[in-house]
C-alpha cells in the first residue's frame, strides 16, 4: 500500500528578499558551505496556497484540471519548456482517470539531466481521518501534494532568476497525477501494491521524451508539514544510496541537519519505485517520518481533512528547499 511502512522484518507577483549565496572556491569547499540562491519559504508557501484555493484537486474534478493548467502556466512562466502528458489510467475500482503528468523542463538542451518529481493530485477520501464521518471527503492536501510541487516552482523561479549564478545542469520537474487514488482503507478491495503513483507508473514506462535520461532523482513527498522531520527512507538506500548521502550531507552543509536526521525510516511504496524500478533513475524519497506519532508515521492530518494550510510551516518548506537548491549547486 502506498505510504505504507513496511520495516525490516518485513500569475502573481511575490517580492522576497531572497539574495544568494556565494559557492565556495572549489567543489570540496561548496560541498560544506551554503551555496546557490536562497530559497525564499514565503514564496513557496504562496505556492501551496495558491493550489489549495482551487478546492481538492482530486481525478476528474474541475478543481484538479484548473490547477494543472494554472501549474502548467507557472512553469512556462518562468521560461521552462513544459510538456503536459495525458492519459486515460484504470483506478482500483476501474474508475477511467483523465490523468496529466506535467513536466517542466530547465535547460532541456543539455544531457546532463536532473530529476525532480512530486505529485499534484488530492486523495479522494480522508481514510484515516479520526472520524469516520470523514471518510468519504476529498482531502485538500496542502502538505501531501501541494507542498511539493511548490518547492519545486520556487526552485523553478530561482533557477529562472539566476542567469548570473546558474548550473550547468538541464532540470526537469515532473509533477506525476493520479498518485492518490489508492485503495482506501474501508474499501474490501485487494491492494497488490499497485493501485497508487499511477501516473509515476506511466511516465516511467512512457518517459516523456525517447531514451530519458537523469543522473539521479529526488521526490518531493508532504515536505512542508508542521513539526516534520525527514529520515533516510529504505527504498531509496536500496536503490540509491549515494544519493541519499549526497542530499543528508547537503542538508547538512545548508544549516539544516536537524531536519534531516541521519536515522532510518520506513521502506515507502511511493511514486520513486517505478522510477528506480522502471525507468532505471536512481531516485529517493524525502518524506517526513513520525515514529511516535499514532495517528499515521506519516504524521497527524495524512489523509485526514485537516491537511490544510494551517498545518504547513514555513520553515519547513525552507529546509527542504534549501537543501535541493544545495543539491543542484554543489553538482559537477
Amino acid at each position: 500500500m502506498r505510504k505504507t511502512l513496511l520495516f525490516l522484518s518485513v500569475s502573481l507577483l511575490f517580492v522576497c528578499a531572497c539574495g544568494n549565496r556565494k559557492s565556495g572556491s572549489s567543489a570540496m569547499e561548496a560541498s560544506k558551505q551554503p551555496v546557490g540562491p536562497a530559497f525564499c519559504a514565503d514564496s513557496a508557501y504562496l505556492f501551496c496556497e495558491m493550489q489549495c484555493n482551487f478546492g481538492p484537486r482530486t481525478m476528474n474534478s474541475e478543481a484538479h484540471d484548473s490547477c494543472g493548467r494554472w501549474i502548467a502556466a507557472k512553469f512556462r512562466s518562468y521560461g521552462m519548456q513544459v510538456i503536459e502528458q495525458k492519459a486515460t489510467l484504470n483506478g482500483y475500482d476501474g474508475t477511467a482517470l483523465r490523468s496529466t503528468n506535467i513536466i517542466a523542463s530547465y535547460k532541456p538542451e543539455l544531457t546532463t539531466r536532473i530529476l525532480l518529481c512530486a505529485h499534484w493530485d488530492s486523495r479522494p477520501w480522508a481514510d484515516n481521518d479520526a472520524d469516520s464521518a470523514n471518510w468519504q471527503k476529498p482531502v485538500l492536501a496542502a502538505n501531501d501534494g501541494a507542498s511539493g510541487v511548490a518547492v519545486m516552482l520556487e526552485i523553478a523561479r530561482l533557477l529562472a532568476a539566476s542567469d548570473s549564478n546558474s548550473i550547468d545542469l538541464g532540470v526537469d520537474f515532473v509533477c506525476f497525477d493520479a498518485e492518490d487514488w489508492g485503495v482506501p482503507q474501508w474499501s474490501n478491495h485487494p491492494e497488490n501494491g499497485n493501485s497508487w503513483a499511477l501516473g509515476a507508473q506511466y511516465w516511467a514506462a512512457n518517459p516523456h521524451k525517447d531514451n530519458y535520461e537523469a543522473r539521479f532523482g529526488i521526490l518531493l513527498d508532504m515536505v512542508g508539514g508542521s513539526d516534520s522531520k525527514f529520515y533516510r527512507e529504505g527504498v531509496s538506500k536500496e536503490y540509491a544510496p549515494a544519493i541519499v548521502n549526497k542530499v543528508w550531507n547537503a542538508a547538512e552543509a545548508a544549516g539544516y541537519a536537524s531536519y534531516f536526521p541521519k536515522s532510518d525510516g520506513g521502506f515507502i511504496n511511493d511514486d520513486h519505485v517505478p522510477v528506480n524500478q522502471t525507468a532505471r533513475i536512481p531516485t529517493i524519497d524525502i518524506i517526513p517520518y513520525f515514529p511516535n506519532c499514532e495517528a499515521s508515521s506519516f504524521g497527524p492530518t495524512w489523509h485526514t481533512v485537516s491537511d490544510d494550510m494551517q498545518h504547513i510551516d514555513k520553515a519547513v518548506l525552507k529546509a527542504v528547499g534549501q537543501t535541493v537548491v544545495q543539491v543542484l549547486y554543489t553538482e559537477k
